[in-house]
C-alpha cells in the first residue's frame, strides 16, 4: 500500500469531485454555524476515503474505518443506536475484513484490488445473512428505543449489504453505499428538526451519494479493464 501512490493516481475529475466534496461539507458546516467539529472532521474523512475507494485502493478502507469511529460516536449523541452499532459493530470490522482481503489481492503490482466477479454461490449467503441481519436489528433497536425505527433499520440493510460486497471485491459494493446514502439522508433530515446543525450530515452524505455512484462507474471501467489484462 503506497499512499503516495495513491495521490497521485488521482485524475483531474477526481480531484475536482473531491475538492468540490470537500467544499461542500465545509461550507455547509459554517453557513448554519454548527459547533460540532466533530461531525465536520468525520464529513471530511469520509469523502477523502470514498474518492480512494473509487479507486480500489486500500488507504480508502483504512479511512473509512476511521470514519467508522467517529460516526459511531456521532450516531450516539443523537439516539441513533442502530447507526451506532451498524459502524462499530459491523462496518468497522467487516472493513478490516475488506482490507486485509484488498491487501492479499492486488492487481498485479499497483496500489489498485483486483476485482472478483460476484457468483451465484456467494449470493445466496449474502441474502440469507441479510435478512437475518435485519430482523435481528430490528427488534434489538426497537429494545433500545432507538429514535427512526424503520429508517435505521433499512440503514442497516443497506450498509450491511455494502460492507458484505466490499469484502468480496465486488463493484457492487458502491451501489450498496449508494442506497444507504440515501437512507443516512433522509435520517438525518428527521434530526434537523431537533438540531439545525445536523445539515451538514445531510451535505455529507448527499456528497457521499455522488461519490458512490461515481465509485460504482469507476468499478466496473476496472474491471473492463482488469478482465482484458488479468494479473495471472
Amino acid at each position: 500500500m503506497n499512499i503516495i501512490q495513491s495521490v497521485k493516481s488521482l485524475t483531474k475529475f477526481e480531484k475536482i469531485l473531491w475538492l468540490s466534496s470537500v467544499a461542500v461539507v465545509l461550507s455547509t458546516f459554517f453557513i448554519f454555524k454548527s459547533e460540532d467539529y466533530l461531525t465536520l472532521i468525520a464529513s471530511l474523512i469520509g469523502v477523502t476515503a470514498l474518492i480512494f475507494l473509487a479507486k480500489g485502493h486500500s488507504i480508502g478502507q483504512i479511512l473509512i474505518i476511521v470514519f467508522a469511529l467517529f460516526y459511531g460516536y456521532i450516531s450516539y449523541h443523537f439516539r441513533y443506536y442502530g447507526e451506532m452499532i451498524t459502524y462499530l459493530g459491523m462496518t468497522v470490522p467487516m472493513a478490516v475484513v475488506a482490507l486485509v482481503s484488498w491487501l492479499r489481492h492486488p492487481y498485479k503490482e499497483t496500489a489498485e484490488v483486483e476485482i472478483s466477479k460476484l457468483s451465484k454461490k456467494q449470493v445466496v449467503p449474502m441474502l440469507i445473512f441479510t435478512v437475518l441481519v435485519t430482523v435481528a436489528f430490528y427488534f434489538i433497536l426497537k429494545a433500545l428505543g432507538n429514535a427512526s425505527l424503520l429508517v435505521s433499520t433499512v440503514s442497516v440493510t443497506t450498509s450491511f449489504l455494502a460492507a458484505y460486497l466490499t469484502a468480496l471485491r465486488s463493484p457492487y459494493f458502491a451501489l450498496g453505499y449508494a442506497m444507504n446514502d440515501l437512507v443516512l439522508v433522509c435520517l438525518w433530515i428527521i434530526a434537523v428538526k431537533e438540531d439545525i446543525s445536523s445539515l451538514s450530515m445531510v451535505a455529507c452524505f448527499v456528497t457521499f451519494f455522488i461519490n458512490d455512484m461515481y465509485g460504482f462507474v469507476s468499478w466496473k471501467r476496472m474491471e473492463k479493464r482488469q478482465k482484458k489484462s488479468p494479473s495471472c
